[in-house]
């Protein structure tokens, strides 16, 4: 009678929700309370890229029906930007929120996990990473490190950053001094720029005083809150540094193993939810801000095809030197290269032409 009276009640929350609530109370009747602490990468003004972590928690408590709550701490709040890695693989946090390409420095291999130079577009990486060999690859580099990766944010592709003066040849490149992630830092060294390592908080006085000539950050909704375009006005494209960054969700591998199957599944339902939330958000966001820094006097700049192609050519020979150097970054860099290589001319077949003659079209209607 009761089992009868049980399913009565299951079929009218269905009918009432839809059924997006009938599952996590039926689930956390002999879950574990679980209370873990993530640390960021990032901080709370850069709330789109920030929010990936928060939108991750809430994710995971609602799936869990309250069982397993995350609390999200901003960078520095428990270690500085740049140590969630360590605070991760050593078990100071039981996760962590961060751009893998931050630990260049530990491991170029890193670098895949988010973006590299002239590489995968958001589409791309996604299909890599959740239908190649992408996810699997990486989760081998990081098995040694203690850690176990979801991806868990997209920013979409990036602006190449904000420049004090124009950027029209290879030559103009010499001597820059230009605040931008090491990886298109080790590749813009060889073509005379000085990478310049600023935090987020500094880059605006940096750029007003002349301590350096140009930086990257992300894209229009989060540079306009920085004001850049006040002091170095000129605004260029494409960032082909990070064509379609993706945010690593960290998670301690002790901690991990630790957990029973359903919070597993339920930790990757919460880090895909949150990663389509936070593309969502660039993508709705970035156009708006866009036309709003225009206004104020940004000068939307597209990078020419000799600083391209020079960009392009200097990448190539150093993904060739790192290959050379590491097979680990090699077996990773290869197969990255083969999917990459396959999978473009079908995007320039599909999106590429569709979004071609809808920019167009889309001109004309407002011209008139």
């Amino acid at each position: 009678m009761q089992r009868r009276s049980f399913l009565k009640k299951a079929s009218l929350g269905i009918a009432a929700t839809g059924g997006a609530t009938l599952a996590a109370p039926v689930f956390a009747q002999d879950a574990p309370t679980l209370n873990w602490r993530l640390a960021s990468s990032f901080p709370t003004s850069a709330d789109a890229i920030f929010n990936g972590g928060v939108h991750f928690a809430k994710y995971l408590s609602e799936a869990t029906g309250g069982k397993f709550n995350v609390r999200v701490h901003h960078a520095g709040e428990i270690v500085p930007a740049l140590q969630v890695f360590d605070a991760v693989q050593n078990g100071t946090v039981e996760c962590g929120h961060t751009a893998a390409y931050y630990y260049y420095g530990k491991n170029p291999v890193f670098s895949f996990d988010a973006t590299v130079p002239f590489g995968m577009n958001t589409r791309q990486l996604v299909a890599w990473m959740h239908a190649g060999n992408g996810l699997k690859l990486m989760r081998e580099v990081y098995d040694k490190y203690n850690i176990v990766n979801f991806p868990c944010g997209y920013t979409g592709a990036q602006m190449a950053g904000w420049f004090r003066k124009e950027i029209n040849t290879v030559e103009d490149l010499q001597g820059l001094k230009f605040r931008c992630s090491a990886f298109a830092g080790a590749v813009l060294s060889r073509l005379g720029v000085i990478p310049q390592q600023v935090a987020g908080g500094d880059i605006y006085p940096s750029l007003e005083k002349g301590t350096i000539d140009a930086a990257e950050w992300i894209g229009p909704y989060d540079d306009e809150k920085m004001g850049f375009h006040k002091v170095a006005p000129n605004y260029y494209y494409p960032g082909w540094y990070e064509g379609g960054l993706q945010v690593s969700l960290y998670i301690n591998k002790d901690k991990y193993n630790e957990l029973p199957e359903s919070y597993k599944a339920a930790i990757l339902q919460a880090s895909n939810m949150a990663s389509t939330t936070m593309i969502s958000t660039y993508d709705q966001k970035n156009p708006q801000a866009l036309r709003r820094l225009m206004s104020e006097g940004a000068k939307l700049k597209r990078f020419s095809k000799e600083v391209l192609d020079a960009c392009y050519a200097e990448t190539q020979k150093l993904y060739a030197e790192l290959s050379e150097k590491d097979p680990v970054f090699k077996k990773v860099y290869d197969d990255y290269a083969a999917f990459l290589e396959e999978v473009t001319p079908w995007f320039g077949v599909t999106e590429f032409n569709f979004d071609s003659f809808m920019i167009n079209a889309i001109r004309q209607k407002r011209n008139g």
